[in-house]
């Protein structure tokens, strides 16, 4: 193996935004992480929703409804 050529591989410690925290070895010191096994939802059977309003939702309330819409199509029609 050549000098110099590969990085320092160091004992670290990953810490999640819940507070789990696991201990390993990386080329990376005290790595911080947003989600982890202990608190995805597919590991713990947990759903969280994180957009509240769907998309269809915010469509329509962007553009309107197709009522509304045909409305002025039926408008500009008769002129």
């Amino acid at each position: 193996m050549k000098i110099d050529t590969h990085p320092e591989y160091l004992e670290t410690t990953i810490t999640c935004a819940c507070g789990a925290v696991y201990t390993t070895r990386s080329t990376r010191q005290d790595i911080r992480i947003g989600i982890c096994a202990a608190c995805h939802p597919f590991y713990t059977g947990q759903q969280k929703f994180v957009d509240t309003a769907g998309r269809v939702d915010k469509f329509k309330r962007r553009f309107g409804t197709v009522k509304a819409s045909e409305a002025v199509a039926a408008a500009k029609k008769k002129k």
